[in-house]
């Protein structure tokens, strides 16, 4: 630590010579750019996103200034979010949890604390290989955590167990291949150790083996091996030689292992799936053969309630008064946003289970309760014959393919998301192959299953739509990316655990389930996405065919309040849109009465003057939006069309008023951008204020016009922008006032001005701009050295006009400044030496800086 120097510094610039970027603040270690922080105003609204914007800016831009930061926080001084260089995706950019609530700068100390700082670095970011692509990625706070907390527990000779409960979709198995490289560096407090890393599904060891390689390569530059376990007899070979390192291996390869194989107290078995890998023989083979190992069992599904459950726990956490190690559970991750929250909604009933036949054949039965497997699951469904030919009849195998056909089109197409259809087996995923093709194009399906012997003999429909391994692989690499087909997965039992698609929305569930299988395969639709700013998956969601959520706490045996955070049914956020609409937002849809004219968009406008009326406004208009692209389309909506769109053409009446960009139909969420869209073109309602034209008579024009004076600073402010942003590239004489109308606006907005203060201020800008446009035509000066001048007379120098062509000069002396630093050194040395002696210091560093930024904004 000491060694090290640490430093932080602010405005670092660079350029490639194609771009030039400068970044807020840079941290350095030796030297080295270690960390870059982009800051924003508490006050922006969207200021999280700007500073994200220009984060993907510099990466684009100007990718060399990213070769050495490993990694990126955003903030807007109340949250601070981070994030690995190179891994730009909302969902892999995390906020800082406070550790004292409130306090900012406590916060900032925390993250940058040294100590802390180096071990991110270190031990935080992975690289690692997935669909044949290299990722980056970061950990969370709750993975290092956990991290730490086994370390201690593994280094703890009286304690031997510990369970680590993270939800689905919290990256479990990054915590467990972190806490394994860990324990292997450390060979000071584990000796020489051996770490069992322990997975329940082949392909998951597939997928495992290859991360593996990638994030734990460097291990073998330090002698620690790396070992799959083949086969049974394979593993029995490595733990009989006393094998020193790391051992991949799936629990059935314990199959009558004898026992004491190994007794050393420094074998760590670190297990996946913890709540189904110890609960058969298996796990009494386990325990036999390494007696003396310490047990980390990892979880992403609550204990249930049986006495399956129960005693499989009794293993894991026995060791710890609330029966874990450590717990992240489903109402954090979806507060830290690593997960969204799930809603589900019934099929129609004449499609549905009969519910006295579901709980015959599948809900009642001793043997499905607890339920940890997908095999037996399979096993307990192969009895369940009447629920079968219910599913599997023709007539309705035609019935629920048109519907999720439809649903699919009109639901979750226009959002951009894809869909997993999941079919009671194999043979129902082949029939709704063929049905679905006679709906929807053939590309728009895949069906994904486990092969068997004989099935061109056995089940030849199966057998031909079953797909081969390397088009399972190519189907898994492009379901995940948008705009690729395909963009409907049926399955069965396959990608129902350990398969991450963010782009997965709709889960049309066919298939009976209950307690840990159903929590795992719903779960599939609760990770993070988003297409862009305006349009971000908020929830998951789950069609029930079956009827499984009718009875939610039989489905899932676990507590209450457990089953409460999972999942909830898709009516109640119709309820809270129906609220939104006819209630709270009734007192705002009023100033949208009757025509929509000047009139009326000044009276909303005025209506809204006060910042944060505004900011609640924008508030509820959001949450309906994210209702109405779930809800849409539904008959239940259908009243309530009409007021949704005048709310959503009231918010942007509003946000183009009260902001410095104008808002686009791209700026809403899709559906309703195109609801509103197409009720614009239809019955030409407005959105907008009238502009008012800028030249000699403007003034005059704003004393007989008999609008609100908050009126006329709000349209004179957007008019000033509009002309700025439309003329500043031949005259950039006029950035400046742009600037100053942005400061006027800004002070009007927080109360630091009066009204009639501001309108004074703008009446000045405007004057300002019409002057100038009059006096560079007198001079007949060009864009440039005009601006110059421009400046140099607001700043009171004497003589502005000579010194303005000296000083335009030395600019096209040096073409390549902004790219070159030599260059940029040379010509400030040329206008320090021009401007000293008639501005003095003070004065000449402001007005080269004036200028400097000028030209960088042309």
């Amino acid at each position: 630590m000491k060694k090290n120097l640490f430093q932080v510094t602010e405005e670092w610039q660079y350029t490639n010579g194609k771009e030039k970027n400068r970044a807020d603040i840079i941290f350095l270690i030796n030297g080295i750019p270690v960390a870059i922080v982009e800051t924003k105003s508490a006050k922006k609204e969207k200021g999280i996103e700007e500073a994200l914007i220009q984060i993907r800016e510099y990466h684009n831009e100007t990718p060399e200034m990213l070769t050495m930061p490993q990694v990126f926080d955003i903030t807007h001084l109340i949250d601070f979010f981070y994030g690995a260089t190179w891994n730009l995706d909302r969902k892999n950019i995390f906020n800082w949890k406070d550790e004292e609530k409130g306090n900012f700068e406590a916060k900032i100390k925390n993250f940058f604390k040294r100590d802390r700082f180096l071990k991110l670095i270190k031990e935080w970011i992975l690289f690692y290989i997935k669909d044949d692509e290299l990722h980056k990625s970061i950990l969370r706070q709750h993975q290092f955590r956990a991290v730490e907390k086994i370390i201690a527990r593994c280094s703890d000779p009286k304690k031997k167990t510990g369970l680590i409960w993270h939800t689905q979709g919290s990256g479990k198995t990054f915590t467990m291949i972190t806490a394994a490289k860990h324990i292997l560096e450390q060979k000071d407090i584990f000796s020489k150790a051996t770490v069992l890393l322990m997975i329940d599904r082949t392909e998951l060891e597939g997928q495992l083996s290859g991360w593996i390689d990638r994030i734990l390569g460097e291990l073998k530059t330090f002698d620690i091996k790396i070992e799959p376990a083949t086969s049974k007899k394979r593993l029995q070979e490595l733990l009989k030689s006393d094998f020193r390192g790391l051992i991949i291996s799936m629990i059935h390869k314990f199959d009558k292992i004898p026992k004491d194989i190994n007794t050393r107290d420094n074998i760590i078995v670190l297990m996946d799936e913890a709540h189904r890998s110890v609960g058969s023989d298996l796990g009494n083979y386990l325990l036999g053969a390494l007696p003396n190992a310490t047990l980390i069992g990892f979880t992403g599904t609550p204990i249930d309630k049986t006495a399956y459950g129960k005693g499989t726990f009794k293993i894991f956490g026995k060791e710890d008064d609330k029966g874990y190690l450590d717990k992240y559970s489903i109402t954090e991750s979806i507060e830290d946003e690593t997960t969204v929250p799930l809603k589900y909604t019934l099929a129609p009933n004449d499609i549905r289970i009969d519910s006295d036949l579901l709980e015959k054949e599948f809900l009642s039965l001793v043997e499905a309760e607890g339920v940890s497997d997908f095999d037996e699951l399979t096993k307990i469904l192969d009895n369940a014959v009447n629920i079968k030919s219910f599913l599997k009849s023709p007539d309705r195998i035609e019935k629920v393919s048109k519907f999720v056909a439809r649903h699919f089109k009109e639901n979750v197409e226009p959002m951009g998301y894809k869909a997993f259809f999941v079919a009671v087996d194999r043979e129902a995923c082949a029939l709704y192959k063929k049905a679905l093709d006679k709906i929807l194009p053939a590309e728009y399906s895949v069906p994904i299953y486990t092969a068997s012997q004989h099935d061109s003999v056995r089940y030849p429909l199966v057998y031909k739509h079953q797909v081969s391994e390397e088009k399972e692989k190519q189907t898994r690499k492009t379901f995940v990316k948008p705009g690729l087909m395909p963009k409907i997965l049926i399955v069965t039992d396959k990608l129902l655990t350990g398969f991450d698609a963010p782009i997965l929305y709709s889960m049309y569930l066919d298939k009976p389930m209950r307690d840990h299988v159903l929590l795992q395969a719903i779960a599939r639709v609760n990770r993070p996405y988003e297409i862009d700013d305006n349009n971000r998956k908020s929830c998951g969601l789950v069609v029930d065919f079956v009827g499984i959520f009718e009875k939610l706490e039989k489905a899932l045996a676990f507590d209450s309040d457990v089953v409460n955070g999972v999942i909830e049914n898709l009516s109640l956020l119709f309820d809270r849109f129906k609220k939104l609409i006819t209630e709270d937002a009734k007192p705002h849809l009023e100033l949208l009465k009757g025509k929509i004219d000047d009139k009326t968009i000044e009276k909303a406008i005025d209506a809204f003057s006060d910042k944060n009326k505004r900011e609640k406004f924008y508030k509820l208009y959001k949450e309906a939006e994210t209702l109405y692209e779930i809800l849409s389309p539904s008959p239940d909506l259908r009243d309530y069309i009409a007021p949704f769109n005048r709310l959503a053409l009231l918010y942007r009446i509003i946000k183009n008023a009260y902001r410095n960009k104008p808002l686009f139909y791209d700026d809403l969420a899709r559906k309703t951008s195109m609801l509103v869209r197409d009720n614009v073109s239809v019955s030409g309602l407005k959105d907008t204020m009238n502009e008012v034209k800028i030249d000699h008579n403007t003034l005059k024009a704003i004393k007989e016009d008999h609008s609100s004076d908050n009126t006329k600073i709000i349209n004179l402010i957007n008019t000033i922008r509009k002309t700025v942003d439309e003329e500043s590239g031949d005259s950039p004489y006029l950035i400046p006032i742009g600037e100053r109308a942005e400061t006027i606006r800004e002070n009007y907005d927080d109360r630091q001005c009066s009204t009639k203060e501001s309108l004074k201020s703008i009446e000045k800008l405007i004057q300002d701009i019409v002057e100038s446009k009059k006096e560079r035509a007198e001079k007949g000066m060009d864009a440039n050295t005009f601006t110059i001048f421009w400046v140099l007379k607001h700043a009171e120098i004497e003589n502005p006009e000579s010194l303005a062509y000296l000083i335009n000069s030395i600019f096209l002396r040096f073409p390549n400044y902004n790219f070159n630093i030599e260059e940029m050194r040379q010509m400030k040395a040329e206008l320090y030496r021009i401007l000293l002696p008639v501005t003095g210091k003070g004065k000449m560093f402001s007005i080269v800086g004036r200028l400097l930024k000028i030209n960088e904004k042309k």
